[in-house]
């Protein structure tokens, strides 16, 4: 009797233990999945196919993207660090700004450090995830009426087959998001009639105005429900004080020109290494998700060794000494196995974070001549716009007499003749 209830005892302490193997097996196969696989054929950019009338042309502005609250742990957790995020923050619209740009739908398209009322159409974007093996933004796009056009989030993830034969500027492993993303404008505008466009156009120069101007421009727009701005009224042909502000507003694109050229350079300086960045990253990943991997089966795996040698002790078995020592010892060096490999995952991390150094975003200063001065704009991109648009104000005032309105300006205290 007792022989058979031995039997029984030893029946059930197989079965668990081929249970918890087969459970062990199915975890690393899941780990095995090619969960980076591009999904379908490359998406094609659509090109406009005829040349747009220049009053039907709508200027974009892409604003340097969000990245959110990030700290040096969510960072971490995500496969990067605060440094690269702020980096891909200028990066990003950049790359965008070149693909809208190669699908001919537009008139200028500038990345700007701020919003401004210069332009037609404004792109907004975050940076929810990217780490070289996935990339996600939230983008939303409405013109200069407050008018959303779409909010919407892209993700893609890809391999490293995603890396090879990229061309700066106009191919990035994630080039399906940039033309998902100008698709998707592009659509948009080809449902809207041309009347539509024109009086985008005009709002836009209205409310750069009525900045500018509100004694004279104010009451030009009016709200509309949901806070949609209207054409309250036009200014006739040839107003000269509506002719000054558009030289105003073209002063304005001269300074957002030069700090293009700012971003295109680091655009360009930065191409290289990032794309290295993320092709390495993605392996790092890779191989730290299979260091972890491994090292579960391997310390759950011995940990199962010495449970198995406990449970024969406490159930008395006879003539098993040899092996619970066996199964002990066993365990013991799985266990460490998986330490180790543990440790290894640590050495990718610190990889990782090492190949992220390299990045930063230091604005250098700008200069910037006007009627034989010249001006000096320190700070950061946002700080230098704002300190150039605040100069302009302080140039049509002293041009036309006008008493400024209550508020405070403040020219750059480093300007000099």
């Amino acid at each position: 009797m007792d022989h058979i209830k031995y039997r029984i005892k030893g029946f059930r302490l197989q079965k668990t233990t081929q249970y918890l193997l087969v459970f062990l097996m199915l975890c690393s196969g899941w780990g095995c999945t090619n969960y980076n696989a591009r999904q379908g054929p490359p998406k094609p950019l659509l090109h406009a196919q005829q040349e747009i009338p220049e009053d039907q042309l709508l200027d974009v502005g892409v604003m340097v993207f969000e990245i959110g609250e990030m700290t040096d742990k969510k960072a971490q957790k995500q496969g990067t660090t605060i440094d690269v995020r702020k980096a891909e923050a200028h990066y990003m619209p950049f790359h965008l700004k070149n693909t809208l740009q190669q699908s001919s739908h537009w008139g200028s398209v500038r990345v700007t450090p701020a919003a401004t009322d210069a332009v037609d159409v404004i792109v907004q974007g975050e940076i929810l995830k990217s780490n070289g093996a996935k990339l996600a933004v939230k983008i939303e796009v409405l013109d200069i009426s407050g008018k959303r056009w779409f909010r919407k989030t892209y993700t893609e993830k890809v391999t490293t087959d995603a890396y090879r034969d990229n061309v700066r500027g106009k191919k990035d492993p994630f080039q399906d998001i940039y033309h998902s993303i100008a698709n998707d404008m592009a659509k948009y505008k080809s449902k809207l009639k041309p009347k539509k466009i024109q009086n985008i156009r005009s709002i836009s120069k209205l409310k750069f105005a009525g900045d500018f101007a509100p004694e004279a421009f104010g009451d030009y727009l009016k709200k509309k429900r949901k806070n949609i701005l209207v054409v309250n009224r036009l200014p006739a042909d040839n107003d000269p004080m509506m002719n000054r502000l558009l030289r105003i507003r073209e002063r304005e694109y001269m300074y957002v020109d030069t700090l293009n050229e700012y971003y295109e350079s680091y655009y360009n300086e930065m191409w290289t290494a990032y794309e290295n960045w993320r092709k390495l990253n993605l392996t790092e990943q890779a191989a730290l998700e299979k260091s972890r991997r491994d090292a579960f089966i391997r310390q759950a795996g011995g940990l199962l060794m010495v449970a198995a040698a406990i449970a024969l002790e406490s159930q008395n078995v006879e003539n098993t000494n040899l092996l619970k020592g066996a199964l002990v010892v066993a365990g013991g060096q799985v266990f460490m196995s998986g330490i180790n490999i543990s440790k290894q995952a640590n050495m990718h991390k610190a990889a990782i974070q090492e190949l992220s150094e390299s990045f930063g975003n230091e604005m250098k200063p700008i200069v910037m001549e006007f009627q034989g001065k010249k001006y000096e704009l320190s700070g950061s991109a946002e700080e230098q716009y704002a300190r150039w648009r605040e100069l302009l104000r302080e140039i049509y005032y002293a041009e036309t007499g006008f008493d400024k309105p209550d508020i405070q300006t403040q020219l750059p205290a480093n300007s000099n003749s």
